[in-house]
């Protein structure tokens, strides 16, 4: 089915019984990283914890635990998705089997991203960097981070989505010298798609003007780290896999995630970078702390 929310995704995995619900309160202070760790590592269901100490809002957790879940989460569209991805690798793939591709052009023009004629479900209401669930996940980590975040940046001087990244970055919250509530740490290098926008800023005088978003449908979040074929847009990707058009609508410069459940805007200090870190690694380790760019957050929007 198409996922129009995080939301819809959930209810469908509960639906299905790919998903457990915790009901008593959790602490996002190193409980809900170790309560989802020993469910991953038993192979066990999605999680959504209703209750989060300090937070107004829930979590959800393990949704792509299991290749078993993750193929059932993107059934209907992985198919369509990987024969676009075939032929926008190698064009002549079209001419030798014609009919596997036929469809493929109409699947990518019906993806691509359509701006919202309306108010977007998550411009609901404003909250602060503070109320979100600050997740710790390692007792030396240094601060609250989100490590699924959607982060959308532009070139300097252009207006079109087309030509943005759409990369995962993983962002700190709180913690070190941030600003609580004013700033917020953003790790990434100088050779991906924001660090290239990073330096053509350095060289404009237009802010650097950056939009985090969190949650959404799960296909957004998977085309944030895919590796795609030259050419190909992340959000016309996501269109693609969701099986239905990435939206999004413009609110004082900057771009928003329509269907994303929060949306954290604000400008990248081009000089002066503040420690990010340490952060306890996928690989085993802890990244340590090290200066990294600073965003001055504007808004932080959240769905109801």
């Amino acid at each position: 089915m198409s996922y129009r929310s995080l939301r819809d995704c959930v209810r469908d995995l509960e639906k299905h019984g790919h998903l457990v619900r915790v009901k008593a309160e959790v602490d996002p202070d190193l409980e809900i990283a170790e309560i989802h760790r020993r469910v991953f590592e038993k192979g066990g269901p999605a999680l959504y914890f209703e209750r989060i100490k300090g937070s107004p809002f829930p979590g959800v957790s393990n949704l792509y635990g299991t290749f078993e879940r993750t193929d059932f989460i993107f059934r209907k569209t992985l198919d369509r998705v990987q024969k676009v991805i075939e032929l926008k690798a190698d064009p002549t793939r079209f001419f030798r089997t014609p009919l596997r591709y036929s469809g493929a052009p109409f699947t990518a023009l019906k993806a691509l991203p359509l701006r919202s004629p309306f108010k977007a479900p998550v411009r609901y209401s404003q909250t602060r960097i503070d109320q979100l669930p600050q997740v710790k996940s390692w007792p030396m980590d240094g601060g609250a981070f989100v490590t699924l975040p959607q982060v959308l940046t532009l070139p300097p001087g252009s207006n079109n989505i087309m030509e943005s990244n759409l990369g995962m970055y993983r962002i700190q919250l709180s913690g070190n010298e941030y600003l609580p509530n004013e700033e917020i740490g953003l790790h990434y290098q100088i050779h991906r798609g924001i660090g290239i926008h990073h330096t053509q800023y350095n060289q404009s005088e237009a802010p650097f003007r950056c939009s985090v978003f969190i949650g959404g449908p799960p296909a957004h979040s998977f085309a944030a780290i895919m590796p795609l074929p030259e050419g190909l847009s992340e959000l016309t990707f996501a269109g693609m896999l969701a099986g239905r058009r990435f939206r999004y609508t413009r609110k004082n410069g900057f771009y928003i995630s329509s269907d994303a459940d929060f949306v954290i805007t604000g400008i990248i200090k081009k000089q002066g970078k503040k420690p990010e870190g340490p952060f306890g690694d996928h690989l085993g380790y802890y990244s340590l702390k090290h200066d990294f760019p600073v965003m001055e957050v504007e808004r932080v929007y959240h769905r109801k």
